[in-house]
């Protein structure tokens, strides 16, 4: 079994919890929390990103809203870049991610592929109102991969 934590909202729970979680999905803000660092900027995260996969080996996902995914994963790392759109609403596009990231990893997919898949799917998600009535279907998510 592989577990997946979101650690949105990051609570010291939460953070408790990440540490026995497989994946730890995380916006950057969460992760710097997470890691006890400050405004890493781009080349920070990223360094601190490995950092921390190679110390515990867990799977690290970072979202970064509209400037995509950033991941480490068995060693290797993952930039995802977003879709391109214009925002109606960011409700639920976190969970849609996760969602469909965990979905893509149960059918087999490739992490890479699984990651790819739910961050289209978090940015269509972005383009109706409200959280439960955005999250898009597959074959709306396979019509822009």
């Amino acid at each position: 079994m592989t577990s997946v934590l979101n650690t949105a909202p990051l609570t010291s729970e939460a953070a408790d919890l990440s540490t026995l979680a497989d994946i730890v999905i995380a916006n950057e803000t969460e992760f710097e929390r997470l890691v006890g660092a400050e405004e890493l900027g781009s080349e920070g995260r990223i360094a601190m990103l490995k950092t921390h996969h190679d110390r515990t080996g867990q799977t690290m996902v970072i979202t970064l809203g509209g400037d995509g995914v950033i991941a480490m994963h068995k060693g290797s790392f993952f930039k995802i870049d977003a879709l391109k759109i214009e925002p109606v609403d960011t409700v639920g596009a976190g969970d849609t991610f996760c969602g469909y990231l965990a979905s893509g990893l149960e059918q087999g997919l490739s992490f890479e592929d699984a990651a790819h898949r739910a961050s289209v799917a978090g940015a269509l998600a972005c383009l109706k109102p409200g959280a439960q009535p955005s999250i898009p279907t597959a074959d709306e998510v396979k019509k822009r991969l």
